[in-house]
This record gives C-alpha cells, sequence and structure tokens, in this order.
C-alpha cells in the first residue's frame, strides 16, 4: 500500500520537472524553461527527491550534476512525456496529423557540411505547411553529445554524415555526393592536368578541415585516408564550416568535401572545384533518430519533409565553373 500511495502522488507534470531539471543541471535554468520560479522548482525538487528515495541533484563545482539515479530515470521519463503527449493529443485521437494545426516543437541537430541552402529551405518549408510549429536548431560540434540527445529526448532529429552510423540508432539515407576539393581559382591545383595533380602532390598541400565531433576523433575523410595508410597535413582546423570556402578563396588551402557544397560557391567566390586525387566513397548524408520518436506522427511528418528537401537540393544541384572542369 505504501508503494501505491507514493505513486499515487506523482503528477505528470513533475515527470517533466524531473527530466527538466536532469537536462539542465540547474534549478534556475529549469525554472526558466518550466515559465516557472526558482522556489516552486527547488518544492518540486523536495518532493522528487522524497519519491526518489534519492538526491537527483548534486553539488558539482560552481554548479550541479545528476547522479547515476537521475540519469538511469531520464530516458524513462521522457518515454512516459511522449507516450502522454501521444495519448492527449487531438491528432491521435481522429487517428491523423495535421501539419496545419501542429504546436509541436522540432528539435533537429545539423552539421553544415551538407549543403548551405538546406536548413534555410527546411526552415521555410515547415514553417509553410506547419506554420504553429515551432524549430529548434542545435549545430553538431565537439561538446554536443548527440546520442547522449536522441535518447533523453533533447533533440529528435540528428543530421550529417558519417562513413559507420551509430548501430542503436534509426537512420534515413538522404543523398550520396562526390568528394571533390575546393580551392582558389589562382591556386597551383588548377593549372596541372589530371596526372600531375597526384596523391602525393594532394597529401602535400595545406589543407582545412572541420573540427572533429569529438576529442581524438577523425572526420570521415581523415578515417578514409587513414585507412588507406596515408595522412594528409592539416594546417587549419575550424568549428565554422560556412565560413571555410572564404577562407580558401584568400589562401592556398584545400577543402575535401561534397561537391554540393562547393557548388554553393563556385559563383559568389573567386574559388574553383578540381577533382581529388586520392579515391573516396561517396560521401552519405543520414538523418538519425531513436525508438523514442519512432512511432510519432508528427516525427514521422518531419522526417519526410527533411527527406523531400535534400531530394529537391540534390537534383538541382548547382552550376560548375569552367575551371574545375579544365583542372578535374
Amino acid at each position: 500500500m505504501a508503494k501505491r500511495a507514493g505513486f499515487d502522488n506523482i503528477e505528470l507534470h513533475l515527470v517533466r520537472v524531473l527530466h527538466v531539471l536532469i537536462t539542465e543541471r540547474s534549478v534556475s535554468r529549469a525554472a526558466l524553461k518550466l515559465q516557472s520560479t526558482q522556489p516552486v522548482v527547488s518544492a518540486q525538487l523536495k518532493r522528487l527527491r522524497a519519491l526518489t528515495g534519492d538526491p537527483l541533484l548534486v553539488r558539482a563545482g560552481n554548479g550541479m550534476t545528476p547522479t547515476q539515479t537521475a540519469l538511469a530515470l531520464a530516458q524513462p521519463a521522457v518515454q512516459l512525456l511522449h507516450e502522454a503527449e501521444r495519448l492527449f493529443s487531438p491528432r491521435v485521437r481522429s487517428h491523423g496529423f495535421e501539419p496545419v494545426d501542429c504546436t509541436s516543437t522540432f528539435r533537429i541537430a545539423a552539421s553544415d557540411y551538407l549543403d548551405p541552402l538546406f536548413l534555410p529551405e527546411l526552415v521555410a518549408r515547415v514553417q509553410r505547411l506547419a506554420p504553429h510549429a515551432t524549430l529548434e536548431l542545435h549545430s553538431l560540434s565537439a561538446e554536443f553529445d548527440y546520442r547522449r540527445s536522441l535518447a533523453t529526448g533533447e533533440v529528435d532529429l540528428v543530421i550529417g554524415n558519417w562513413l559507420e552510423p551509430p548501430g542503436e540508432l534509426h537512420l534515413g539515407r538522404l543523398l550520396s555526393d562526390e568528394v571533390v576539393c575546393l580551392v582558389a581559382e589562382d591556386h597551383p591545383v588548377v593549372r596541372l592536368g589530371p596526372r600531375a595533380w597526384n596523391e602525393r602532390k594532394y597529401l602535400d598541400c595545406q589543407h582545412v578541415a572541420p573540427m572533429p565531433l569529438h576529442p581524438g576523433a577523425r572526420g570521415v575523410i581523415d578515417e578514409h585516408l587513414a585507412a588507406q595508410g596515408l595522412a594528409r597535413r592539416i594546417a587549419v582546423r575550424s568549428s565554422h564550416f560556412s565560413l571555410i570556402p572564404l577562407m580558401v578563396a584568400q589562401s592556398l588551402l584545400v577543402l575535401t568535401t561534397g561537391r554540393l557544397f562547393c557548388s554553393r560557391y563556385i559563383e559568389s567566390l573567386p574559388v574553383s572545384i578540381v577533382r581529388c586525387p586520392v579515391p573516396f566513397p561517396p560521401m552519405n548524408y543520414y538523418q538519425l533518430w531513436h525508438d523514442l520518436t519512432h512511432a510519432s506522427a508528427s516525427m514521422r511528418w518531419l522526417r519526410e519533409q527533411v527527406k523531400d528537401v535534400a531530394a529537391a537540393l540534390s537534383s538541382h544541384g548547382a552550376p560548375r565553373r569552367v575551371a574545375s572542369r579544365r583542372a578535374g
């Protein structure tokens, strides 16, 4: 009976408070996100501690960190909240999903390697079809643990490229792109013939590359090179991928990435596309999601929009500079 009495004291909002406290790791930030006050959230944390028999959040330096019990409760809390949303959602009761009536918040983490037009096109499409929905766009970076964020419901979808996507996640292939090099239009390699622009000259160039997604990791380009027993000389690493074409235009740097990304800059910057003398497999882009959102009607709809936008951008492409054909 005591266990039943404890269960009867749990409200759905209290589960939401638990989830926000675990993800925010701060009573004050949780209060802001919940549109509540710090004293109210502190009182709710006290109730949660009594119900679980665990402190849940403990002091760590100048902040707070969740206990092992709190981390173990994070995923069940997200699942319960998602199921409650499905249970009481009008679109579930009517056995359908209407984007025009959708008021959901879609949380997407995406790399900017795919195409500089991708996220703007996706935002415009979602705004047009689901005007009451909210989009939260997160950047993939070394500080962003996308696997944990998907598992805890902090993000709904991750978009990027991997040689081997994580096996525990659902995936949908968006597109495959040819790996090429972007260089300044007056770079010496533009004047080289196909035989002279070879593997050795490529590896000896000054290369620019994105920052790895986590410490010690290699990007897909360097992973493939390492598997061939090769290594290039990286002169610049940048977490601002969208600024790299401008760096290339004003230097001897070589960027190795997908043709679709590079093609967006050949008309606006003094840069050219040249073939990569090292054979690479196609660069594959995916959207990844967790079991938590797999069956959600709204998330299925969102994944379809992502797929359609990627397909449209891939099919239209962009014109190539004459120099890129001559060099490649």
